[in-house]
Order: structure tokens, then C-alpha cells, then sequence
């Protein structure tokens, strides 16, 4: 049997986790440019750049800039990475703005050369690199060679939402076949022509179909007997992996499943350490003055131009005030420009949706570029909103939503943002579905609240302003 098993092992097919994707992309997006710039300088006249041990720092700033604008422009998002156009169009501004902001870099990154076309044989070593090792992971890498078979335990009438969000979350991760959990039902699902396995034929099904993972999404504990445990422990001996579906789910979407764990979903949430984190939020709180200080003055400087583009095509109030729900449920005032027509409510507060007849010309630019949240700095400055978190809801909505989803309030554990984990992966809330999707998403940051995931939203938030995906 351990022989079969072995042979099972060797039989798997080659698959790389979303994170392990995302650091092969970076580690070789930078070893290719090195690589370029070597090659670049030992076949034609190129001195700007070399690699020695008296300028090693060059080559970090170097691969930091690389590494850093890749991510600002979303090299490293594999949505991106799987299209051939958006990934050159992303290649492309990565590339100049990393020969940009090297040459201007003083004192870490070499002196300007005198000589203009080194800076051309610069921006085309980077450039040619970055597009030549993009288009090789496009072909073998992004290739559905690279498919994650799994199996799922689960109750049978969960069997299609449960399938469908894992398949949408990675689509490299294909669930072959399942195990029903759930003995009372006594039903055969049928979906997508995905197997029903029996706990007698799990081990000849796993070495079939070269089987990665198998992943446990029962809520029936008494659906997991004696006899598929011991299958499983005996798959588990033998090297393979047994996950369970929550942890799959959160680790592939970066949201916490809700919809999935039910009403005892406090146990399965662990709030970050960093919420109650005096050093963390400390830190926090100094950035925020200085980011909203910083924002208030380009806001002021802005404020002119925002004037006229006001009176021409969005005649009424510059600014407009609106109650929302902040830190542990009270109620603040919040500060924007105005983007809709005046009197937009006239009676039930409505959402807002996508093309809304409601808003004007010049606050849809407004609303683009993010102009119009500028006034929230002092909101920030006030301390009723954060730099980073869920963002603000309007009373009547959050009673509305709190009806449908029970846990809809525990975002309110910590203070709003103007900005936040939501907003920078999914589009405007327009329904009660959206609002639990993006409610997901605000969960997920507070429990895996840091440094580095703020930094993440701050860099995708950039993202957003400049590709003028605001809503």
C-alpha cells in the first residue's frame, strides 16, 4: 500500500499557492532585470549600471523600486498576471516609473550618465526583462497544467455554494468530487458532474485523479465517522494535505466566510492583537496627523480648481455633511465635497449605484479621482475616522443590513477609514449581496489587522487613484 501511495505522490501535478504565485513573481521579476542589465552591459558600451560589491546598494534600491511600482501598478495582482494586455500595459508603467524615480534617487543609484542613451539602454534592459519572463509565466505558469485537484467533505445541499466559491476564489482550484456528511439527507447533488465519492472508494479516487488537497467543510461533526476519519488520517499519513474549508477560503480570497460559518461565527474569529496594540496604534495615530495634514494642503491647493469645476457643472454647495456610523456604533458627521445634485433624497435613503443618475458631471470626476473624500482629513484629525478601515455607513443602511446579517455591526469594533481592505477589492456596495461580500472583505482586516496589510491597502488604494477606478 505505501508503495501505491508513494506512486500516488509522485503522479501529483505541479501547483503553486496564490502567495507562492505572488513571490515567484517578485523574486524573478527582479532576477530578470539583473540578469538584462548583465547582459546589457557585457555585450554593448553600458556603464550606468554595475553590479559590484562596493555598490550593492544600488542593486537594492534598484529591486525595491521594482518590486514596490510592480505592485502599484499591479504586476503582482494574478488577474492581471494571467492577461497578456493588461500585464504589458502594466509592465510599461512599471518600468519607466522605476527608471524614473532611479535616475532622480540621490546619493543610493548611480550618478546621471552624460551619455542620454544609456538611460534608453536602462529603461529597455528593465523593460525588455520584465515583459520577456512575464510572458514565459504567462505560457507555463498561468497554463491550466498547473490545476489544483481537490475533494471536498461536505453536506451535500452546501455542495454547489461551497464548490462555486472556492473555483471563483483561484481558478486553478478544481474540485473533482465530494463526500456527503450529511447521512439524513440521503440525497445524490449533482453539479457540474462532480463526483460522489464513498468513503469506501476515496483512496482509489485520490489516485486517479492525482488529488492535492482534501478539504473538510462538514458542519456535521457526527458526519465525519470513525471510518471516513481513518481514511483520511491514513491520507494524511501518507503525505497528503487535509485542510479545513474556512482556512482554504480565507487564505484564497482574503475574506472571512460568513455566509458559511453560520451564527456561531465568534468562533471562528480571533480579533488581530494588533486592535488592542498600544505601540501599533500609537504609530498609527502620528501617521494619520501627518497623512491628513498633508492631505488637507493639497485639498486647499486643489480647492480653486474645485470651485469653478463646481460652479460649471455641479451648481449648489461646495461641500455637504452626512451622519455616519463610527467606533462602537455612535453616530459622526462626515465631510465631503459634494458629487450628486442637490436634494438627491427626497425621501427613503437610497444607495448609491454604479452610473447614478443623481450624480453630476464634475462629481463623477470628483468621485473618480477620489477628490471628493479630501474634507474626510478632518474627520481623520477629529478622530472619529481613520486613515485605514471599514468604511463609514449610514445609520439606516447598517439597521437594514444588520437585520440580514448578524456579525454586519462587528465592523464597528474599530474606527472607519477612508480607505479600507473592501474598497480597494471590490466595487461599490449597490445591494444587500454586495454590502455582505464587502463586509467579508472588513472582517478580513480586522482580524488580520498590521502593518504590512495597511501598507498593502495603501499601495492598492495609489492603485486605484491612478488606473480612476474610484466610485
Amino acid at each position: 500500500m505505501q508503495i501505491g501511495y508513494h506512486t500516488m505522490l509522485s503522479q501529483k501535478k505541479i501547483h503553486f499557492e496564490i502567495s507562492e504565485r505572488k513571490i515567484l513573481l517578485r523574486v524573478f521579476d527582479v532576477l530578470s532585470v539583473f540578469l538584462s542589465l548583465y547582459l546589457v552591459g557585457s555585450i554593448f558600451d553600458f556603464g550606468y549600471f554595475k553590479m559590484t560589491r562596493d555598490n550593492y546598494y544600488w542593486v537594492i534600491v534598484l529591486g525595491f523600486y521594482i518590486t514596490f511600482f510592480g505592485a502599484v501598478f499591479e504586476m503582482y495582482n494574478l488577474q492581471t498576471a494571467a492577461n497578456q494586455y493588461q500585464i504589458i500595459k502594466s509592465i510599461i508603467l512599471t518600468a519607466s516609473t522605476t527608471v524614473l524615480f532611479y535616475l532622480l534617487t540621490p546619493f543610493y543609484t548611480p550618478e546621471l550618465p552624460s551619455n542620454r542613451l544609456q538611460i534608453i539602454y536602462f529603461f529597455i534592459a528593465i523593460s525588455s526583462a520584465l515583459f520577456v519572463w512575464r510572458m514565459l509565466y504567462l505560457k507555463f505558469f498561468a497554463s491550466h497544467r498547473f490545476v489544483k485537484n481537490v475533494v471536498l467533505v461536505c453536506d451535500c445541499n452546501q455542495a454547489e455554494e461551497l464548490i462555486t466559491a472556492l473555483e471563483s476564489a483561484d481558478p486553478h482550484y478544481r474540485v473533482l468530487g465530494y463526500i456527503d456528511s450529511d447521512k439524513e439527507n440521503g440525497n445524490i447533488c449533482h453539479y457540474n458532474n462532480i463526483q460522489n465519492i464513498t468513503i469506501d472508494t476515496i483512496e482509489e479516487f485520490v489516485k486517479k485523479h492525482s488529488i492535492c488537497d482534501i478539504v473538510i467543510a462538514s458542519q456535521h461533526t457526527e458526519g465525519i465517522t470513525v471510518q471516513l476519519y481513518n481514511k483520511l488520517l491514513h491520507l494524511l499519513e501518507n503525505g497528503f494535505v487535509i485542510r479545513e474549508y474556512t482556512q482554504v477560503y480565507e487564505s484564497s480570497t482574503h475574506r472571512i466566510p460568513v455566509q458559511y460559518v453560520a451564527r456561531d461565527f465568534y468562533r471562528y474569529f480571533p480579533f488581530s492583537r494588533s486592535n488592542q496594540n498600544k505601540l501599533y496604534l500609537v504609530g498609527v495615530r502620528i501617521l494619520e496627523f501627518l497623512i491628513s495634514v498633508v492631505g488637507l494642503t493639497l485639498g486647499l491647493a486643489l480647492v480653486p480648481f474645485i470651485l469653478i469645476g463646481n460652479f460649471l457643472g455641479s451648481r449648489g454647495p461646495l461641500f455637504y455633511t452626512q451622519q455616519r456610523v463610527g467606533k462602537n456604533g455612535v453616530v459622526f458627521e462626515i465631510l465631503k465635497f459634494r458629487t450628486m445634485v442637490q436634494n438627491a433624497e427626497t425621501g427613503e435613503a437610497i444607495f448609491a449605484v454604479q452610473n447614478d443618475m443623481r450624480i453630476t458631471p464634475f462629481g463623477k470626476f470628483l468621485r473618480k479621482s477620489r477628490i471628493d473624500e479630501f474634507p474626510q482629513f478632518i474627520n481623520i484629525l477629529k478622530g472619529d475616522m481613520a486613515v485605514i478601515g471599514p468604511r463609514p455607513e449610514r445609520p439606516f443602511f447598517v439597521s437594514a443590513i444588520a437585520e440580514v446579517m448578524p456579525f454586519y455591526e462587528t465592523r464597528h469594533v474599530i474606527k472607519p477609514g477612508l480607505t479600507g481592505w473592501a474598497q480597494v477589492n471590490y466595487s461599490y456596495g449597490e445591494t444587500i449581496e454586495e454590502s455582505l461580500i464587502k463586509l467579508q472583505y472588513d472582517l478580513y482586516y480586522i482580524k488580520h489587522r498590521s502593518i504590512f496589510l495597511d501598507v498593502n491597502i495603501a499601495i492598492k488604494t495609489v492603485s486605484t487613484i491612478l488606473f480612476y477606478r474610484g466610485q
